[in-house]
C-alpha cells in the first residue's frame, strides 16, 4: 500500500513520508547502526522503518492505526519473524516505555511525529527515568527553530536544554509528505541526553519556576516572580547573578535559569 493510496486520518495528524532521502538524513543524525535499538513513533507506511532496518537496527514501532499495522505486518513480515521489528499497538500519548523493555540510555528514538504531539513527546522521552541516548524528530519547522535556533528562550526550548543538546539538522519541504502539510518541517536532533544538567535541583520545582517566570511573557521576570517570592530577596539574587532587574524570562539562557533556580530554590 503506497503512501499516496493510504487515506490519512486528520485526527492522528498523519503526513506520511514519501522520500527515502529524508529518512536517511534522520538516521544519519541519530548515527543509527548495526545492533542499535530504535523506537519509532507512528511508522505509517514504513518508509522510515525500512531505512532503520536496512542500517541493521532493531526497531520497536509504536502505532495506533489498525490500517497501518496491517500494512506494516504485510510489508515487513520477514523482519517481524526474525524479531528485527516489533510492532507495539498503543497510543503515543499514553506510551508505556517500561513495558517496551527499554534500558536507560541504551536505545535511540527516530520518528516523524504528528505536529500536535511534539511538546508531549519531547517531554515523554527526555523526562522519563528511561532516557534515550539520542532523539531525532521530524517536526514542524517553527518548533525546531524555536528549540535550536531562536535566541529567545521558551518553555519548550528550556525543557529540551534541561536534558540535552538540540541541533537543527535540516529543513524538509512539505512536498516530501503525503498529504503535504501546510508548512515545512525540519529534522531536529537532541544528543548528550542526561539528567545531570538538573543535578542538585528538583525537576518539578525547576519547571514550576519556569512556568512562573513565563506566566505573563510580556512582563518582566522580576514582576512575575514577585507574585510568589519576596521582591527584595529577588532583587538581591538578580544583582548577585548579574541579571538586569528589567530582564524578561525569554532573555535568560538555560544556564542562567539554572543559576537562578539553584540560588532561589537551594537549601
Amino acid at each position: 500500500m503506497a503512501a499516496e493510496r493510504f487515506i490519512t486520518k486528520k485526527s492522528l495528524g498523519q503526513h506520511f513520508l514519501t522520500s527515502p532521502v529524508i529518512p536517511e538524513r534522520m538516521c544519519a543524525a541519530a548515527a543509527v547502526g548495526e545492533g542499535d535499538l530504535v523506537v519509532e513513533i507512528g511508522p505509517g507506511t514504513g518508509v522510515l522503518t525500512e531505512v532503520l532496518l536496512a542500517r541493521g537496527a532493531k526497531v520497536v514501532a509504536i502505532e495506533t492505526d489498525e490500517r497501518a499495522i496491517t500494512h506494516l505486518k504485510e510489508r515487513f513480515s520477514g523482519e517481524i519473524r526474525a524479531e528485527k521489528l516489533v510492532i507495539s499497538e498503543q497510543d503515543a500519548r499514553e506510551l508505556d516505555l517500561q513495558g517496551l523493555g527499554l534500558t536507560d540510555h541504551r536505545y535511540k528514538v527516530v520518528a516523524n511525529i504528528p505536529y500536535y504531539l511534539s511538546g508531549l513527546l519531547f517531554r515523554t522521552f527526555l523526562e522519563h527515568a528511561l532516557q534515550p541516548a539520542t532523539l531525532v524528530f521530524l517536526v514542524q519547522r517553527e518548533v525546531a527553530e524555536r528549540i535550536a535556533r531562536d535566541p529567545k528562550s521558551s518553555l519548550l526550548s528550556l525543557g529540551v536544554a534541561a536534558y540535552g543538546d538540540p541541533s537543527y539538522i535540516c529543513t524538509v519541504k512539505r512536498g516530501n509528505f503525503s498529504p503535504p502539510p501546510k508548512v515545512d518541517s525540519a529534522i531536529i536532533a537532541v544528543r548528550n541526553i542526561s539528567r545531570e544538567r538538573l543535578a542538585g535541583l528538583s525537576s518539578k520545582e525547576f519547571f514550576t519556576l519556569l512556568h512562573l517566570g513565563f506566566g505573563q511573557k510580556r512582563k518582566q521576570l522580576l514582576g512575575n516572580l514577585a507574585k510568589h517570592y519576596e521582591r527584595s530577596e529577588l532583587e538581591q539574587i538578580f544583582s548577585a547573578l548579574h541579571l538586569s532587574l528589567t530582564i524578561r524570562a525569554e532573555d535568560l539562557s538555560f544556564q542562567a535559569w539554572h543559576a537562578l533556580a539553584t540560588t532561589l530554590l537551594g537549601p
